[in-house]
């Protein structure tokens, strides 16, 4: 094995997996957010200019605000059905995760 980076690394990041490789893990959180419902999604391994866009994608589907931060994307309330549907479509695969 030579001791040269690897091409990912000298584009300036990581290899980003496509859509169909890629879990997006769903959940709905209330804790922290003075009693309102935030559907969190998790998990994706996409550039920040991406999951910005992914992210309007999904408030769009939903009818709702919400906003990304962190490498999550949240949606106000409770969305989950309808942003795994969002999901499925883009070609991810879905999980829930939670209680």
């Amino acid at each position: 094995r030579c001791n040269r980076p690897s091409r990912a690394l000298e584009k300036g990041g990581p290899a980003m997996s496509p859509a169909t490789a890629q879990e997006a893990h769903i959940r709905l959180e209330k804790k922290g957010r003075g009693g309102k419902t935030v559907t969190v999604v998790y998990g994706l391994r996409l550039p920040p200019a991406e999951l910005k866009a992914l992210g309007k994608h999904l408030r769009q589907a939903c009818g709702t605000g919400g906003t990304v931060k962190d490498g999550t994307i949240e949606v106000q309330g409770d969305h989950r059905e309808r942003v795994a549907e969002a999901l499925q479509q883009a070609g991810y695969r879905t999980k829930f995760t939670g209680g």
